[in-house]
């Protein structure tokens, strides 16, 4: 082989090594841009229970809060006993202190934006018609429910929190599937809403 075809093959050589590595820099590159873009918009959910109580009005409730800096898209919020999956809260709501007032927000498929807070559950009553010790025992009592919420970024990442009875950091999980229903929709008394709207329902 001549020195000029020896000269080609290492011009050729260099080539091939020069492209490979602009390949890995691009692939790199696209690399941090898309971490970058991820964590522009990293969204992170907190469910937590909470106990107020002024001179007038004594609230026990539940408030959703991002504290992240990408809107969180919640999928699914389950409650869980003892680690099974509850259907409904009706037997709780029954069991609440007559005088009460309840007002809900239906979260599923609800997006959260940065910095805000939510109050998906408030039950209140006047001061006058619970005592401090009735509205301890009301609150550990739904204090004692595990609520589970499955929420995604605008980019589809996925992940699953825990919040009341546990405060678990979030975790990552492949996706999320959309529930059916809000749990906390079945609080509302829909019997009374269809009555007044249809009474020969009765």
């Amino acid at each position: 082989m001549g020195n000029g075809n020896k000269a080609e093959m290492l011009i050729a050589v260099c080539a091939v090594i020069t492209s490979a590595i602009a390949v890995f820099i691009a692939w790199d590159q696209g690399r941090v841009m898309r971490a970058q873009q991820h964590g522009a918009v990293y969204p992170v959910l907190q469910a937590d229970g909470y106990v107020s109580a002024d001179p007038h009005v004594r609230e026990i409730g539940v408030r959703f809060r991002n504290s992240g800096v990408g809107p969180a898209l919640i999928e699914s919020v389950d409650l869980l006993k003892d680690g099974e999956r509850m259907d409904s809260l009706i037997s709780y709501r029954d069991e609440l202190q007559e005088g009460y007032d309840l007002s809900w927000t239906s979260m599923v498929g609800r997006a959260v934006a940065p910095g805000e807070t939510i109050n998906a559950l408030r039950i209140s009553w006047p001061a006058d018609e619970i005592s401090p010790v009735q509205q301890a025992e009301t609150a550990a009592k739904w204090g004692g429910l595990t609520m589970q919420v499955c929420y995604c970024s605008v980019f589809k990442r996925c992940w699953e929190v825990d919040g009341l009875a546990e405060n678990t950091p979030a975790r990552r999980v492949k996706a999320c599937k959309r529930s059916d229903k809000d749990i906390f929709e079945d609080l509302s008394p829909v019997t009374q809403v269809q009555d007044v709207l249809d009474p020969e329902l009765e």
